[in-house]
C-alpha cells in the first residue's frame, strides 16, 4: 500500500509527497487545493502513513531528501504517522510545521496566517473539483475506524468512524463527472461501516444506490477495500443489478487461517470468505476479486501460512496486496511472540508470487474478449475488472476516453490490445 512517490520537481507552488492508501491520495489532492486557494507557494506537503514501519521509513527518507534538494521550500508534514508521533516528525530537517489529521481538511488550517494548533476539527472534506486531472478519481466517503484489529494502529491516527453526508458526496462526484472524470472510487478507512454515525444510519449500499441515481452522468463507480463481515443487502443487490458499479471487489481478508484471524480480532472466518466469493460470483459472473493479506503475523506457523496460500486458490483471488507483518507500537499484536523479520519477508514474497500467478491466469483468460477500458493515458488504462491494459500500436487514445478494445495479448503486467473496436 505504501510506496515512495516521485521526488518533488519543477516550479509547482505546492508539491506533494503522498504515502499510503487511496484515502491519503485523496486527502493530499484536497490539501493541495486548499493550500493553493489560500495562496501558499514554495511548499512541499508530505502526507505520511503509519500502517507499516517501512511506510514511515520511506516518508522520513523523502523528507530528508527534500530538505537537501529544496532548502528554500517549507516542508509541511501531516498524515497518520505524524498524528501519532508529531514531535518525531517535527524534528526532521526542513520541517516547518506538523499538521494533525483532525484539521488538515479545514480551510482555516491553510490560511497564510494560521498557527499550529489553531484549526478546528474538519467535519467533512472540502470537495475536490479536479482530481489532479486524472480520469479516475478518489472520493472520501468515510474515515476512522471503530474496530480494534490487534495489528492496526490506524484508529490512533484517525479516530472513530465518521461518514461524509450524502449531499457532500453527490456534490463532489457531480463536479468531478462534469470535468470529464470517467470513474470515481469511493474510499475511506472502513467504507463498509458507512452511515453508522449519520441520522437514520444509512448503509453503504443505500448511499451508493442514491449516489448513482443522483449523478446519472457518472460512467463508472468503484469501491475500495471492503470488510467481508459488513457487506449489506443493498450492496449485494447493486452488485447484481447496477452495470455502472464495476464488477470488482477488493476485500480486507488479512489471512486464511481461522485461529490467526481470531488473534487479529477480525470479524470473519475463512469459511465466510469463501461463501462471500461464491455469492459475489453468482450475482455477477466474471467478477474480479482482490484482497489484502498479511504474512508473518505473530505465532503464524508454516501450516497457518499455507492456509493463506490456499485461500488464494480456493477463493479464486486475482489481485493481491501483500504486506509482511510490521509490529506497531501500542498494538496488542506487538506484544505477541514475533516471527523473525526475514521469515515474514520470505512468506510475503511467496504470497506475492502466488498473487502474480493468479493475476496472470486472469489476464490470459481475457484473451480474445472485448473490454471497456477507461484510458488514463495515451496508451494505458483499466478495464471494468481493474485489469491494467496497454495499447500496442495505433493512434493514441484521448485521456478519459472509454473505449471498447479486444484483448490481443497478456503478460505479467496486464492486458494488451491492438486497436479500438469502437468507443464505449
Amino acid at each position: 500500500m505504501s510506496a515512495a512517490p516521485a521526488r518533488p520537481a519543477g516550479d509547482e507552488p505546492v508539491q506533494l509527497l503522498s504515502f499510503g492508501c487511496r484515502l491519503n491520495t485523496y486527502e493530499s489532492v484536497a490539501m493541495r487545493e486548499l493550500a493553493l486557494r489560500a495562496g501558499h507557494s514554495g511548499v512541499i506537503l508530505v502526507n505520511t502513513c503509519a500502517v507499516t514501519a517501512e511506510a514511515e521509513r520511506q516518508a522520513a527518507k523523502a523528507i530528508r531528501r527534500a530538505a537537501r534538494e529544496h532548502p528554500d521550500r517549507r516542508i509541511l508534514v501531516t498524515g497518520c504517522a505524524a498524528e501519532i508521533a508529531p514531535a518525531r516528525w517535527a524534528a526532521l530537517p526542513g520541517v516547518a510545521r506538523v499538521i494533525g489529521n483532525g484539521g488538515k481538511l479545514a480551510p482555516a488550517t491553510w490560511a497564510l496566517e494560521a498557527t499550529p494548533g489553531a484549526a478546528a476539527e474538519a467535519p467533512a472534506p472540502r470537495p475536490v473539483t479536479d482530481f489532479a486531472g486524472r480520469a479516475r478519481a478518489f472520493v472520501q466517503v468515510q474515515q476512522g475506524c471503530d474496530h480494534r484489529c490487534t495489528f492496526c494502529v490506524i484508529p490512533q491516527g484517525r479516530g472513530a468512524s465518521r461518514s461524509v453526508p450524502l449531499g457532500a458526496i453527490v456534490g463532489e462526484v457531480r463536479g468531478l463527472a462534469r470535468t470529464g472524470c470517467g470513474e470515481v472510487v469511493l474510499t475511506g478507512v472502513d467504507i463498509a461501516s458507512y452511515g453508522s454515525d449519520l441520522p437514520g444510519r444509512p448503509r453503504l449500499g443505500q448511499m451508493v444506490r442514491r449516489l448513482l441515481a443522483l449523478v446519472p452522468e457518472l460512467p463508472r463507480l468503484r469501491l475500495s477495500s471492503l470488510d467481508p463481515a459488513a457487506i449489506d443487502d443493498d450492496l449485494w443487490r447493486l452488485l447484481a443489478d447496477e452495470p455502472r458499479l464495476m464488477p470488482h471487489l477488493h476485500l480486507s481478508l488479512q489471512h486464511g487461517d481461522g485461529l490467526i484471524l481470531k488473534r487479529m480480532k477480525r470479524r470473519h472466518t475463512p469459511e465466510q470468505a469463501l461463501a462471500l466469493a461464491a455469492r459475489a460470483r453468482a450475482l455477477r459472473p466474471g467478477l474480479a476479486l482482490g484482497a489484502d493479506l498479511i504474512a508473518g503475523f505473530p505465532t503464524e506457523t508454516e501450516a497457518q501460512f499455507a492456509a493463506s496460500l490456499a485461500l488464494v486458490e480456493r477463493m479464486g483471488l486475482h489481485f493481491l496486496h501483500v504486506f509482511p507483518y510490521s509490529e506497531r507500537p501500542g498494538t496488542p499484536a506487538a506484544r505477541m511472540p514475533q516471527l523473525p523479520t526475514a521469515l515474514r519477508r520470505e512468506r510475503a514474497a511467496r504470497l506475492r508470487q502466488a498473487g502474480q500467478a493468479a493475476a496472470l491466469r486472469f489476464y490470459q483468460a481475457r484473451l480474445g474478449q472485448e473490454e471497456t477500458v477507461l484510458m488514463e493515458g495515451p496508451d494505458r488504462g483499466h478495464t471494468e475488472h481493474f485489469a491494467p491494459l496497454r495499447l500496442c500500436g495505433g493512434p493514441a487514445a484521448r485521456h478519459g476516453q472509454l473505449l471498447r478494445l479486444r484483448v490481443t495479448g497478456a503478460d505479467a503486467e496486464g492486458l494488451l490490445a491492438a486497436a479500438p473496436a469502437g468507443e464505449g
